[in-house]
């Protein structure tokens, strides 16, 4: 057994187990951790009609809390994400600071580099798993990886997360 499949076998059995909305992002963040690696993992839902997202799950919550909120900007991230429905990555700090009013934040903690996987249901995008980490980390095999690791698991966490909150 790889280490992948140990760790995905660890999350079935932490999201099967889930019973907060916490615990079913919990098991997500730390198969990101083991499998592909963050310093920072949030995921923020999106609400296009209302132009908002909010972060309904953080690891740092004391630079991150889940009380976040802020508004959807007509940018190019709207456009690739929202839009065309496709990952964001940027290697650089000056970059993420083209898209991201709190890059000053995002560069005090370590990181300069980020993913944000768009979460799909019903053909449109509900939230979205962003995970950072050093400057160039996010490297073209390790976006590969997250595509091919973590989109169903970012998926099912999601859905679970979103039938506890009822």
């Amino acid at each position: 057994m790889t280490d992948t499949t140990r760790a995905l076998d660890a999350f079935t059995a932490e999201l099967t187990g889930a019973t907060s909305e916490e615990a079913a992002f919990d098991a997500l963040c730390r198969l990101t951790k083991a499998t592909v690696g963050a310093k920072l993992f949030t995921v923020m839902t999106s609400d296009t009609e209302a132009m908002v997202a909010r972060r309904a799950y953080t690891d740092d919550a004391e630079n991150y809390p889940t009380s976040g909120e802020k508004p959807i900007e007509m940018n190019r991230w709207f456009d690739q994400v929202l839009t065309r429905q496709e990952a964001f990555v940027s290697n650089t700090l000056a970059d993420i600071d083209t898209v991201f009013p709190d890059a000053e934040l995002i560069g005090k903690l370590g990181c300069g580099s980020v993913v944000n996987l768009p979460i799909i249901m019903g053909g449109k995008v509900i939230a979205t798993m962003n995970i950072l980490h050093e400057e160039g980390y996010y490297t073209a095999e390790r976006v590969a990886q997250i595509h091919d690791t973590l989109r169903l698991p970012a998926l099912a966490a999601c859905a679970v997360a979103m039938q506890l909150a009822r």
